[in-house]
């Protein structure tokens, strides 16, 4: 495995696997989101330290390397602007999902629907994958936005799918398959 792997999405846009050396600057970036991201993000409250983002490059290192998934940087105009990657993967079955987040300074660019469009080509174009799902909160209408805009099939919800802090969300999910897929275009 590749440990300097990175997409080049766009001339300004690039995904890049998480590294050791992206901790403090992953974390500082969490840290000043914090409140946005709390909306929607179930993990914010158990990484409050520098040291938990470490642990969670770690682990997502260790999974990559075991070729599980693959948790990547998002770099806009060189500036770390979220993260980005496909969660477990079921090669037997060749399916994952995408999970995604960005800092709310790079909201409204097209940045994460790039970035989505660009790890799409790569489950079905490199890693031989036939189906993509992305799952979100019901009401995360911007998270919904990206899959929508993709062209994905949105396949219902399962509810009570996840709890944030002080109350269960549902999901909706979306899928597409190798079959379907254009590029985004």
């Amino acid at each position: 495995m590749d440990g300097q792997f990175k997409l080049r999405v766009e001339t300004n846009l690039e995904l890049e696997l998480l590294q050791d050396g992206h901790a403090e600057e992953l974390f500082a970036l969490t840290d000043r989101n914090r409140g946005y991201l709390r909306k929607w993000l179930p993990w914010l409250d158990s990484n409050k330290y520098l040291q938990n983002t470490v642990d969670f490059i770690i682990y997502s290192r260790k999974q990559y390397v075991e070729n599980n998934s693959l948790q990547l940087c998002v770099r806009y105009n060189g500036e770390l602007a979220g993260v980005i990657g496909f969660h477990k993967v079921d090669w037997l079955n060749h399916s994952t999902s995408i999970g995604y987040w960005l800092a709310e300074d790079f909201q409204g660019k097209g940045i994460m629907t790039a970035s989505c469009r660009c790890l799409m080509d790569y489950a079905f174009g490199n890693l031989g994958m036939n189906r993509v799902e992305v799952r979100c909160a019901t009401e995360n209408m911007r998270s919904r936005a990206i899959p929508e805009r993709l062209g994905f099939t949105e396949e219902g919800m399962v509810r009570q799918a996840e709890w944030l802090y002080d109350h269960y969300v549902d999901h909706v999910v979306y899928s597409l398959l190798r079959a379907e897929w254009k590029g985004g275009h």
